[in-house]
């Protein structure tokens, strides 16, 4: 008996930590997939118009979303050498945000530069995406990946980051506050480890 007890313990302290409290609920499987986050961003500056491109020289695959466009503006700005989620070089590699005020064109071409156009967070989407830029992402397979809280001041989640090689996953609990963007994040210990290897 006194080799089980700390068996036993050691099972219930795991247990503990993989609970999500009962106020959380689960995030949609749609929310998953980045791209289909920034129809629901709300800017805190009012734009003329702006858009969120990948770096492909073809303009209709470049395009991931574009805010109504008036008829009498055009956009022809190059795109920049980086951008935010950046995962190779050459084309089709990294993202970036380009936006017009009073005539003006603007890049927004890295993580922080994201957080600082999403401004207040407004929604989970945003949320999810502030959560991004710093790697943290949705992982529905498990509810310690994808779980959600709204409060006034904060919204806190469950979100993952994953290795790919040798695959493994960690949960974190992420509280961030929705006026200045501010992330906490605490790790609650992996909960899938796999000797596999995933291609990014």
């Amino acid at each position: 008996m006194k080799l089980l007890f700390p068996t036993l313990l050691l099972s219930g302290l795991v247990f503990s930590q993989k609970t999500i409290p009962s106020d959380f609920k689960k995030i949609p499987e749609i929310l998953d997939n980045t791209e289909l986050l920034y129809p629901f961003i709300i800017p805190d500056k009012k734009f003329d118009y702006w858009s969120v491109l990948r770096n492909n020289p073809d303009p209709d695959k470049a395009i991931i979303y574009e805010s109504q466009m008036p008829k009498f503006m055009t956009i022809n700005d190059p795109a920049p050498e980086k951008g935010f989620f950046q995962k190779c070089l050459g084309e089709n590699c990294f993202l970036y945000l380009i936006a017009c005020e009073n005539n003006q064109s603007k890049y927004f071409s890295n993580e922080k530069q994201l957080r600082d156009f999403i401004g207040f967070i407004d929604n989970l989407p945003e949320a999810i995406l502030i959560a991004n830029t710093f790697g943290y992402i949705v992982d529905t397979t498990n509810k310690l990946s994808s779980s959600y809280k709204i409060e006034d001041k904060n919204i806190s989640l469950y979100l993952s980051k994953i290795k790919n090689c040798p695959l493994i996953k960690e949960s974190f609990s992420i509280k961030i506050n929705r006026k200045t963007g501010k992330l906490e994040a605490k790790s609650n210990g992996i909960y899938f480890k796999s000797e596999d290897c995933i291609t990014p």
